[in-house]
C-alpha cells in the first residue's frame, strides 16, 4: 500500500463522513424536532421507550445524537435516568439500521436488477435528484430530502474510495498477521474496535470503514466479530463526553450507556466464545461480508437488549452507586431546558425556547394584572412581589435571548431561523410589559403615599381600560400558546380601541379640569398610567404581528399595520366595532 493508496483512503474516510454528516443533520431538519419532542414525553414503559429509541435513532441515523439528547433531556429535568435506559437500547438497535444501507455496497452480480441494485448505479441518479431538488424546491422540507440522497450519494461514494484504496493490503503479509493476531486473541480486536470508534465517535462510520475492508479484503468471521464488539463500546464516548458539563443525573445516564454496551458484549461475547471453544463454529475462518457485518452487528445489539432488558432497574441502581450524588448538587431550575446539547438539533432548542417564551409571557402577564389590583387596594408586600417577578423576567429575557442566538449560529432551515427572529422579537416585548407593569404599579404606590385618588369617573374609566387591556394580553398569550391565528387576528382591532379609550379618558381629564373636579397632580399621574395602558397594548400588537408574519411568508410588519390604518378589511372592522360596543365610554 503506497502513499496515493493511503491518501486515497484519507479522502474516502473524509467523504463517508461528511456524508454521513449531511445525511444525519438533513434528517434532524426534516424531522423537525417532533421526534425529540415524542422522545421526551412518551416513555412510559421499557417497551414504549425501546421502540422510541429504536424509531427516533433509525429515522435520524445516529445512537450517539439520542443519547446525547438524553443525556441533555436528564441534565434539564425533562426525563429520569430510569426513563432512559430501555431508550438507549432501543437506539443501540436503530444504528444498525445504516450498517444495512452500507452493505449494498457489497451486491455483486451480473444480472440487470442486481446491477441496478448496486451503489454505483444508483447513486448518481440520488446525487442529481437530490443536486435538482436543492436547487429548485422552495420547500424547505424538499430541501432537506434532497440534502439527504446528496448525503447518501457521497458516503457510499466515500465507501467504494475506501475499498478501492486498501484493495492492495489483500495480499499485504503485515496486514493478514494483524487479523490473525484479531482471530486469536478477541479481547484485541475489541480493544481496537473500542478505540478507532471512540476517535471518530460513531459506531455507525466506524462499521462502515470494516465494511469498507471486508469488501476488498479478505476478513474472516474471527476478526471481524471482536472488532465489532468493541465497536459497540466505543461509541458510548460521545454522550460521556457531553456529560462531563453536566449534573450527577446526566453523568449517571452516559454511564448506564458504557453500562449496556460493556455489560452486553462481556454477556454475549463471554456465551458465544464458550460454546465455540467446545463446538467451534464452521462460518469463523470463512470470510465475512459487507451485508454479514450489518447482521452481526444486528444480533449482538438485539441479543444484548433481550438479555439485559429486564435488569434496567439494576443498571440504574449500578449507574447511581457507580456516580455518587455530589454535596453541593444544585437544584434544578426553569433555564437548565436550555441545555447546549439540544443545539444539535435546532427544531428541538426552538421548541424548548418557545415554552420558555410562553413561560415568561405568563409571568409578564400575571404581573400587570397584580399591578392593576394596588390601583384599587395597595399592598407593600405585593408591591415587593411585583419588583421579584420583574428581575424574574429580566432574567428569562437574557437567557432566553443568549440562546436564541446560539441556535441561530448554527445550521438551522430557513423555517427555524424565522421562528427564531420572531421570538427574539417577542421576547423584547414581553419584558417591555413587565417594565410597564412595574411602573403602573409605582404609580399605584405614589397614589397611596400621597393619599390622593381619582373621582369617580376617572376610576370607572380606569376599569375599562384595564379591561381592555387584560383582554389583549389574553389574546397574545393564546397567539403565543396555541399559534391561534383568530386570537392574532383579534389584537389589532383591539389594540386602536384602547387607543381610542386612552384618547376619551384624556379628553374627560380636561374637560373635569376645567370643571374644577380634578388637579393637575392627577392629571399627570393619570396621563402616566394611560400611556402604561397604551404602550402594553403596543407591545401585544407587535407579538401579534410577529406570529401573522410567521404565518404568512411573505408578509411585512409595516405592510400589515399600514392595511390596517387604511381599512383593515370587513373581519377587522368587525372586530373593532365588538370592541367599541363592549369596551364603550362616555
Amino acid at each position: 500500500m503506497d502513499i496515493f493508496s493511503i491518501l486515497s483512503l484519507i479522502g474516502g474516510l473524509a467523504l463517508f463522513l461528511y456524508g454521513m454528516d449531511l445525511m444525519g443533520d438533513s434528517l434532524k431538519k426534516l424531522a423537525g424536532g417532533k421526534l425529540e419532542s415524542i422522545l421526551a414525553r412518551l416513555t412510559s414503559n421499557k417497551l414504549v421507550g425501546f421502540l422510541l429509541g429504536l424509531g427516533v435513532t433509525a429515522v435520524i441515523q445516529s445512537s450517539s445524537a439520542t443519547t446525547v439528547m438524553l443525556v441533555g433531556f436528564v441534565n434539564s429535568g425533562i426525563m429520569t435516568l430510569g426513563q432512559t435506559i430501555s431508550i438507549i437500547m432501543g437506539a443501540n438497535v436503530g444504528t444498525t439500521v445504516t450498517a444495512f444501507l452500507l452493505s449494498t455496497a457489497d451486491i455483486h452480480g451480473a444480472a440487470i436488477i442486481l446491477k441496478l441494485l448496486k451503489p454505483e448505479s444508483f447513486t448518481p441518479v440520488l446525487a442529481m435528484v437530490g443536486l435538482l431538488m436543492t436547487m429548485i424546491s422552495k420547500k424547505e422540507s424538499k430541501k432537506n430530502t434532497g440534502f439527504i440522497l446528496i448525503g447518501f450519494a457521497i458516503l457510499m461514494f466515500g465507501m467504494s474510495a475506501m475499498s478501492s484504496a486498501v484493495s492492495g493490503l489483500k495480499n499485504n503479509e503485515a496486514f493478514t498477521n494483524i487479523l490473525t493476531m484479531f482471530a486469536d486473541n478477541p479481547v484485541m480486536g475489541i480493544i481496537v474496535g473500542t478505540i478507532f470508534t471512540a476517535i471518530i465517535q460513531s459506531s455507525s462510520a466506524s462499521v462502515g470503514v470494516l465494511q469498507a475492508l471486508a469488501i476488498s479484503c479478505a476478513i474472516p468471521f474471527s476478526t471481524a466479530i471482536p472488532v465489532i464488539l468493541g465497536q459497540n463500546i466505543g461509541t458510548t464516548i460521545t454522550p460521556i463526553i457531553s456529560a462531563l458539563s453536566g449534573n450527577t443525573e446526566s453523568k449517571r445516564v452516559a454511564i448506564s450507556c458504557l453500562y449496556v454496551k460493556m455489560i452486553g458484549v462481556v454477556v454475549v461475547a463471554g456465551i458465544f466464545y464458550i460454546i465455540n471453544h467446545f463446538v467451534p463454529f464452521s462460518f469463523m475462518d470463512t470470510n465475512v461480508t459487507a451485508f454479514y457485518i450489518a447482521i452481526v452487528h444486528f444480533i449482538f445489539n438485539i441479543l444484548s437488549t433481550v438479555i439485559l432488558i429486564p435488569f434496567t432497574k439494576l443498571i440504574e441502581k449500578l449507574a447511581i452507586k457507580t456516580i455518587k450524588s455530589g454535596k453541593d448538587e444544585r437544584e434544578l431550575d426553569v433555564f437548565d431546558t436550555l441545555d447546549d446539547r439540544f443545539l444539535s438539533v435546532p427544531s428541538f432548542a426552538v421548541e424548548k425556547c418557545k415554552e420558555l417564551v410562553c413561560d415568561m409571557a405568563k409571568i409578564s402577564f400575571d404581573t400587570f394584572e397584580k399591578a392593576t389590583k394596588l390601583l384599587d387596594n395597595f399592598d407593600y408586600d405585593e408591591f415587593e412581589n411585583i419588583k421579584k417577578y420583574e428581575s424574574l423576567v429580566d432574567k428569562y429575557e437574557d437567557k432566553t435571548s443568549t440562546y436564541l442566538v446560539k441556535i441561530a449560529a448554527n445550521n438551522v432551515s430557513a423555517k427555524d431561523s424565522k421562528i427564531v427572529s420572531e421570538l427574539l422579537h417577542c421576547i423584547g416585548d414581553i419584558e417591555r410589559i413587565s417594565d410597564h407593569a412595574l411602573n403602573i404599579a409605582e404609580t399605584a404606590k405614589e397614589i397611596f403615599d400621597k393619599k390622593i385618588s381619582f373621582s369617580e369617573k376617572a376610576n370607572q374609566d380606569i376599569k375599562v381600560i384595564t379591561a381592555a387591556v387584560s383582554e389583549i394580553l389574553s389574546l397574545s398569550l393564546k397567539t403565543l400558546e396555541n399559534d391561534d391565528i383568530e386570537a392574532a387576528n383579534r389584537v389589532e382591532p383591539l389594540e386602536q380601541v384602547i387607543d381610542r379609550i386612552k384618547r376619551h379618558i384624556k379628553s374627560g381629564h380636561v374637560t373635569r379640569l376645567r370643571q374644577g373636579d380634578c388637579t393637575m397632580e392627577l392629571g399627570f399621574i393619570l396621563s402616566d398610567l394611560l400611556t402604561n395602558y397604551e404602550r402594553v397594548s403596543d407591545h401585544c400588537s407587535n407579538i401579534a404581528v410577529c406570529f401573522i408574519e410567521l404565518n404568512n411568508d411573505s408578509f411585512e410588519r409595516h405592510e400589515y399595520l399600514n392595511n390596517v390604518k387604511t381599512g383593515g378589511g370587513k373581519e377587522f372592522s368587525d372586530f373593532y366595532e365588538t370592541y367599541k360596543q363592549k369596551y364603550y365610554i362616555d
